[in-house]
């Protein structure tokens, strides 16, 4: 199966459309399995539905022009990345409309049942990760594969091509760099609390 999808993928970036009806119905299942992952922490007031999260990632790779996916791991990656995006859209939308609404459940452990995630504002965390990625790109990038997209240690090894070691260590430093973002966030006066500067 993942050979059957590296080979649509390469035959729908070169434009054929017809290997993109056959892709649809093997990848949906697994985007549906990663949506629900990045929504798991939303507030109990879902801001989108795991179902229209992978309509609208869906919409937006089928409709770009220009693709280059050379592998299942790439198309999962650029799945990750979408999600984020979309999330982010929404949540300022909503944020706009209602003092607070960026407000998710972050856990940054690995799922740990004995630890309580917090409230935090996603849109503090995407502009975390933003200059996360500034140190270096690929900590967002596993933020992304990890905390929204739900992806194993192995997992995550295998899209960005780096050792199972690498993935431990790097998502230790991010995960470590984050809650330091966080608990930073948190000691800010009121006022200052829309952007991470």
């Amino acid at each position: 199966m993942p050979g059957e999808v590296s080979q649509l993928l390469v035959r729908w970036s070169g434009g054929d459309k017809s290997a993109l009806a056959k892709l649809t119905p093997i990848v949906y299942g697994e985007l549906r399995r990663l949506g629900r992952s990045a929504l798991r922490r939303t507030e109990r007031e879902s801001i989108l539905q795991p179902t229209a999260l992978v309509h609208e990632v869906w919409l937006r790779l089928a409709g770009k022009d220009q693709l280059s996916l050379q592998s299942r791991a790439q198309f999962y990656a650029l799945a990750a990345k979408l999600m984020r995006d979309i999330l982010v859209d929404r949540l300022r939308r909503r944020q706009a409309a209602k003092r607070g609404g960026s407000q998710v459940e972050v856990a940054l452990e690995d799922a740990n049942p004995s630890e309580q995630p917090r409230h935090v504002d996603f849109l503090i965390l995407d502009e975390a990760m933003t200059r996360l990625g500034g140190i270096k790109p690929r900590y967002t990038q596993m933020v992304e594969l990890r905390y929204l997209a739900g992806l194993t240690i192995d997992e995550t090894a295998e899209v960005l091509k780096v050792s199972h070691a690498t993935v431990e260590r790097e998502w230790n430093f991010a995960r470590a760099w984050l809650r330091r973002e966080f608990q930073r966030k948190s000691r800010e006066p009121a006022s200052s609390k829309g952007a991470l500067t």
